[in-house]
């Protein structure tokens, strides 16, 4: 038995057994507030129509003409430019391991880059895919280093540039004449991952507008779908249908569609939520303001990144004051003693500030 255990481990890559996966951590029983997901359940009375019309979905039938309505409608609904195209995904992730996958020459050394800290995927699709990934560090307030990035993109002549707008875990969006040089300097793909587009002040459909190398990644996820796993690239319509290729057929469940096409029928309800999670975000900056040792660092996603004395010590203690929030002090030497704070509804924002309150106070007593 150990022998033949040991004989299928030995056809995997070596690389893939030392890597370390997505970590997603356990929270039943807890204030949820590390994922940045959309606190609101949708009303009842739509909670009813939507479980209606799942009901009546052909699940006997394999995802097909549903799948494209819904490509339609969002790209409808993100005023896609005329010569452009939109492809789906299971998520954003799928999307940034085709992209990794569309990219890939096998014997020749391609690299992908990043700013960091950013997300993580970035760089665990590079390595799945035997990409060099590239990462080029912020400044020390978490701006874009425009002179770090030219210069690892002349050197490096990156297949791929990855920049979040707003960016994850930092939740700034940043100078868009900086943006505007890089994607001029890069000599690939630039793709603009804006997850977090629902509570930012602009987006970057101009700039793909202008440069038919930019991609711009989004996800229903933060718009209130976390569950359902749809994520879409929007760009060069020349370039998304050789991207395309690579996307399994039916990647897209047809529950999941017709629940995506749903929710684009009640966009307003979304956008109330996101517009209640602004409001809530202003409340928590000011509250946050006012907390000694704490610096709240500008947002414009629905998360906070702060810096905090003993983030590991205060994270901890928050949890078993049952609250859930992110340490990504551990994530790069920039983010030391950093916390990252999803904006939830009112009631969990009130109690992740007594949490953070009374852990700083046992901090202060010893």
């Amino acid at each position: 038995m150990k022998a033949a255990l040991d004989r299928a481990l030995g056809v995997l890559r070596d690389d893939l057994r030392a890597m370390h996966a997505y970590a997603v951590h356990p929270s039943a029983g807890l204030i949820k507030l590390d994922a940045m997901e959309n606190p609101f359940r949708l009303p009842a009375e739509l909670q009813r129509a939507l479980g209606e019309r799942l009901g009546a979905v052909a699940i006997n039938r394999y995802p097909g003409e549903r799948t494209q309505d819904l490509a339609r409608a969002l790209a409808a609904h993100a005023g896609l430019p005329e010569g452009q195209a939109l492809m789906l995904g299971n998520g954003s992730d799928e999307l940034i391991s085709l992209l990794a996958m569309a990219v890939s020459k096998p014997g020749q050394r391609v690299a992908v880059l990043a700013p960091l800290p950013g997300f993580v995927m970035y760089g665990l699709s590079s390595a799945y895919q035997h990409l060099d990934f590239v990462g080029v560090p912020l400044t020390a307030d978490f701006e874009l280093d425009e002179a770090a990035m030219l210069a690892a993109i002349a050197e490096h002549r990156p297949a791929i540039v990855y920049l979040a707008y707003p960016n994850n875990p930092t939740a700034n969006l940043w100078d868009d004449a900086v943006i505007e040089r890089i994607a001029e300097a890069a000599p690939g793909l630039v793709v603009i991952d804006e997850a977090y587009q629902p509570f930012a002040a602009r987006d970057a459909m101009a700039l793909m507008a202008r440069h038919p190398q930019v991609l711009i990644m989004r996800t229903m996820s933060k718009f209130g779908l976390a569950g359902v796993r749809i994520g879409y690239l929007m760009g060069h319509a020349e370039l998304i249908h050789h991207i395309d290729k690579l996307r399994p057929p039916y990647n897209v469940s047809v529950l999941n569609a017709e629940a995506g096409l749903f929710a684009l029928e009640h966009a307003q309800v979304y956008e109330r939520q996101a517009a209640a999670l602004r409001d809530g975000r202003a409340a928590l900056q000011a509250a946050l303001a006012r907390l000694p040792g704490v610096r709240a660092y500008p947002s414009e996603a629905n998360m906070i990144l702060v810096r905090v004395p003993e983030a590991d010590r205060l994270h901890a203690d928050m949890k078993a004051r049952g609250v859930l929030v992110k340490n990504v002090s551990g994530m790069h030497p920039l983010l030391a003693g950093c916390l990252r704070l999803t904006v939830g509804t009112a009631d969990e924002n009130a109690a992740m500030l007594a949490a953070l309150e009374a852990s700083l106070a046992a901090l202060v007593s010893g």
